[in-house]
């Protein structure tokens, strides 16, 4: 038979009946080469099925034959354009019938052959173009939020830019020469940053993750005041627990980086912390190793919201917001009434979103009160409902809002310092000076109450005293001009000691500390360059580290050391992880080359988010706070008897995508094991 000479019947066995089988996924096929083509090409067209089984180059051979088929098509271009110019004849319909029959289907007729095309026309190609990639997004389950991507527009200009005919780079080009050709600009980029350790050293940075399996993964990052690099994932699962096997891998990524250039490991509790420490300690004499600030403040609002009358507050609030929030009406409603905002906010932590939510929905409570007793909620089917009662009710109380305001007063001081640890900037000089602050807040608020002060500082200290407090936590404020000038400061005695100790450390014989008392009484005192004008208009306007770059040359070795000391972070959180990819990089089922790949592909994704986030630092982007509204959290989600449809309900108008959780509305339609980048 002719039709068998065709060279992709080596991929399928030829049935009765005008059917064929794939020999890769062994599906059974009617209608015979053609359908098996397309089935192979995993292009959405002809209503066939793609492959999931098939091989990455037989695809590319596939989409070839059909491209080249296609391309044969073109000749009757020419009959194309001579029915043009008959059909703009006057009454020669039959022309016009023969050019509209020729035409070429819209992106969306391929896949959809129901749906009526619309006509060739230039003021519909932006629809097209966007319906094109509308499809793009739906049939390879991207998330949402991808369009937001400084990257995604730039993709589509640069494709605009190359005009008709362009082909996107296929799966076997993208996973080698691209990955290879980005993955070696992204190092190129780490190579410059290197540059400055001599003179700022960089923090290691060990961010933990275990699940219910015991699966343990580090991510290793390398920051500076440049910017923070992903370094490397390791699979830690089956030596966990054991502190010398931990000490070893910490010293591999010590000598990597160069034990000369590492000023600080910061790690989590979740690691063997005093074992691995301790280690560290004794093998590198001029290492520190620290607690992860953010991390310890997260754990004070966490204790926080553990007091009864407290957690009551945030209970009452949480029966306003889910009535809201899981009825599409109420949602539009309070829309209306707050112009468009959100009653409740997401945050990075489960504590931080109750106080961030508290503190918006007292900025609301006049709109609020307004909205429950508008004529438009009266008359609506929700005022009747039984939730309505306890919503007014609490709304009505006013020892509810006294509780409210409570709430902010006391963790505001406290979110601050948490924006300030956990924005990836060098941060170390101030974690000193924003507790002490903060307790300080407690202390005037509570001046009438001595048992709630009571209450709230001993959860502070405990957290301050057993986790977060450091030696050089303390020598970094030592040396902050900001503060050592600052005549309200009244801790400088206090950390003194802590100050002489780290100095020890970093200068650890006598003669690289002969002339650092000198010194110090020179930055203490003001004398010099420390007390020109500039040095004194600079002192709360620029940052410690270049402050002593600028101005801490007659104290040279101290100036060192400040430096160095000065340019570190404090905390592990610097952006989102996506711990779903890390696990797929470790998978006992994948093969060497998948999971070289995977880690190729991790490594730059992460360091890409990183270099986004370091342009992004001076926006008004809060880092504590997520753009999209969490649908899963105790906010919103009704835990009692719900519907089987009652999460659609939550979306209503919002379908529009403006807000819609698609970090949520992914992981809940996808799941958590489907595979990332296709591999």
């Amino acid at each position: 038979m002719v039709r068998e000479k065709d060279v992709c019947w080596e991929y399928a066995e030829k049935l009765d009946g005008n059917k064929v089988k794939c020999k890769f996924c062994l599906r059974v096929l009617n209608g015979g080469i053609s359908r098996l083509k397309h089935h192979l090409s995993r292009l959405p067209s002809k209503g066939v099925n793609p492959c999931s089984k098939v091989r990455d180059d037989v695809t590319d051979r596939v989409r070839a034959i059909i491209s080249s088929k296609e391309d044969g098509k073109e000749t009757s271009n020419a009959k194309k354009q001579r029915l043009v110019a008959e059909a703009k004849s006057p009454g020669n319909y039959s022309a016009l019938k023969a050019l509209v029959s020729v035409e070429t289907p819209s992106p969306i007729a391929k896949v959809f052959p129901s749906i009526t095309h619309m006509g060739p026309s230039s003021s519909n190609d932006a629809e097209n173009a966007e319906r094109s990639i509308a499809l793009f997004f739906f049939e390879n389950k991207l998330d949402f939020s991808i369009a937001r991507s400084s990257s995604y527009q730039l993709m589509i200009e640069a494709v605009s830019k190359c005009g008709h005919g362009f082909r996107g780079p296929s799966a076997e080009i993208l996973k080698t020469t691209w990955l290879e050709r980005i993955k070696s600009e992204v190092s190129l980029q780490s190579r410059d940053i290197e540059k400055e350790w001599a003179t700022t050293g960089c923090t290691i940075i060990a961010d933990t993750w275990t699940d219910n399996k015991s699966r343990a993964l580090i991510n290793f990052l390398v920051s500076s005041p440049s910017r923070t690099f992903f370094h490397k994932s390791v699979d830690a699962s089956s030596y966990f627990k054991n502190t010398k096997c931990l000490a070893d891998l910490f010293d591999s990524v010590i000598q990597d980086l160069g034990p000369e250039n590492v000023v600080q490991i910061i790690m989590d509790s979740t690691l063997n912390y005093t074992g691995v420490a301790s280690h560290i300690l004794q093998n590198y004499g001029t290492v520190f190793v620290s607690p992860c600030a953010s991390q310890c403040l997260n754990l004070i609002l966490e204790d926080f919201c553990k007091i009864d009358w407290v957690n009551r507050c945030i209970l009452q609030a949480q029966t306003i917001s889910k009535f809201i929030y899981n009825n599409a009406s109420m949602l539009d409603l309070m829309k209306k009434s707050t112009g468009g905002q959100d009653l409740i906010r997401t945050g990075i932590t489960k504590s931080v979103s109750n106080f961030l939510s508290l503190q918006s929905m007292l900025k609301q409570r006049s709109r609020l009160k307004h909205m429950f007793n508008s004529s438009e909620y009266s008359t609506s089917s929700y005022s009747n409902k039984p939730q309505n009662i306890s919503c007014i009710a609490i709304l009505e109380d006013n020892d509810f809002w006294r509780a409210v305001d409570e709430c902010v007063a006391i963790s505001e001081p406290f979110l601050k310092g948490l924006r300030e640890v956990s924005g990836g900037k060098p941060a170390v000089g101030s974690i000193y000076e924003l507790m002490t602050r903060a307790k300080e807040s407690i202390r005037t608020y509570y001046i009438m109450d001595e048992s709630k002060c009571k209450a709230f500082l001993d959860i502070v200290d405990g957290r301050w005293r057993n986790q977060l407090h450091s030696p050089l936590h303390a020598a970094a404020a030592f040396l902050n001009p900001s503060i050592q000038y600052n005549p309200e400061i009244k801790f400088l005695g206090a950390i003194k000691e802590d100050f002489f100790k780290v100095l020890e450390k970093l200068l650890p014989t006598s003669d690289m500390r002969r002339d650092i008392t000198n010194q110090i009484l020179l930055f203490t005192r003001a004398t010099g360059m420390f007390g020109c004008n500039l040095a004194r208009e600079a002192r709360d306007t620029v940052s410690p580290g270049l402050w002593w770059e600028q101005f801490g040359d007659s104290a040279p070795v101290l100036q060192r050391v400040s430096i160095r000391i000065l340019s570190q972070v404090c905390s592990t959180s610097t952006f989102e992880r996506h711990w779903n990819t890390f696990q797929q990089i470790h998978s006992e089922k994948r093969n060497k080359i998948d999971k070289e790949t995977l880690n190729d592909l991790v490594y730059i994704n992460y360091n890409l988010k990183l270099a986004r986030q370091t342009k992004m630092k001076s926006s008004e982007a809060d880092p504590l706070q997520y753009d999209d509204i969490d649908m899963t959290s105790e906010w919103v989600e009704e835990t009692e008897n719900p519907s089987p449809t009652q999460w659609l309900d939550r979306f209503g108008s919002a379908l529009d995508g403006s807000d819609l959780n698609t970090r949520q509305f992914n992981a809940a339609i996808f799941g958590s094991s489907d595979t990332i980048f296709g591999l």
